[in-house]
């Protein structure tokens, strides 16, 4: 299988360009402004004329950094994520500190939710977020593969999370938590939908629930992966 270029610069397989007129002009310099954009106005709003146009260069002076936009994705993937945290000790308190570490990256760059979508990462930067991950389970006897389905489990849980509240509720400048909230809950009757009319009766989308609900929910799955702990122990 014949490997990207981008990903044989990541890897160290390839050198980066570097030719041309501007030399302050870098694959990194390029990168980070490309993640400044993206942060604050979203991946539709990122296009190499206008990544240009802040750098104040030419547009084809980026070409001689990154191919295209698509491969501009790439190393913004693996740079955007940053390096991941320590992680405490017992397989609990790590993982847990790897989850929220990761939910605060996707709530920064809610982007990545879309340009990662559909392929598992390849990036060094990625791979050292799962590596991290794998490693809150050193000591236990759990095997390789049940650590990374454990992993693998929390980072969907995560990503979930993220897609819900960091992209569909914050993507549109009048639909936060809380009119996201009042919005359903004038729409939700407890005649077509009892179980989530009583949810919402409850306080469902009461400020400040969506850290609980995360937190809840997280605790669950690890419940569920302490069962497979103490079973082999």
């Amino acid at each position: 299988m014949e490997i990207p270029r981008t990903l044989k610069v990541l890897w160290g397989l390839e050198e980066r360009r570097n030719r041309g007129p501007q030399p302050a002009l870098t694959l990194d310099r390029i990168v980070a402004t490309a993640i400044e954009i993206a942060d604050r106005d979203g991946l539709a709003a990122l296009s190499m004329a206008r990544l240009a146009e802040r750098l104040g260069s030419a547009p084809m002076s980026l070409y001689r950094h990154v191919a295209s936009k698509d491969e501009l994705l790439v190393f913004m993937q693996d740079a955007a994520p940053g390096e991941p945290p320590m992680l405490p000790p017992g397989w609990r308190a790590g993982l847990g500190a790897w989850a929220r570490e990761l939910k605060a990256v996707f709530h920064r760059h809610p982007w990545i939710l879309q340009a990662s979508a559909g392929r598992p990462p390849l990036e060094p930067g990625q791979i050292a977020w799962l590596d991290r991950g794998l490693s809150a389970f050193d000591g236990t006897p759990l095997t390789s593969r049940e650590r990374f389905q454990a992993v693998m489990a929390t980072l969907y849980y995560v990503r979930g999370e993220a897609q819900i509240f960091a992209v569909l509720l914050a993507g549109e400048a009048d639909m936060t938590d809380d009119a996201y909230g009042a919005l359903i809950g004038s729409l939700v009757t407890a005649d077509r939908f009892p179980a989530l009319a009583a949810a919402i009766a409850d306080g469902l989308f009461a400020p400040e629930v969506e850290d609980v609900t995360f937190e809840t929910g997280l605790s669950r799955l690890f419940d569920g992966i302490e069962l497979l702990v103490s079973a082999k122990n």
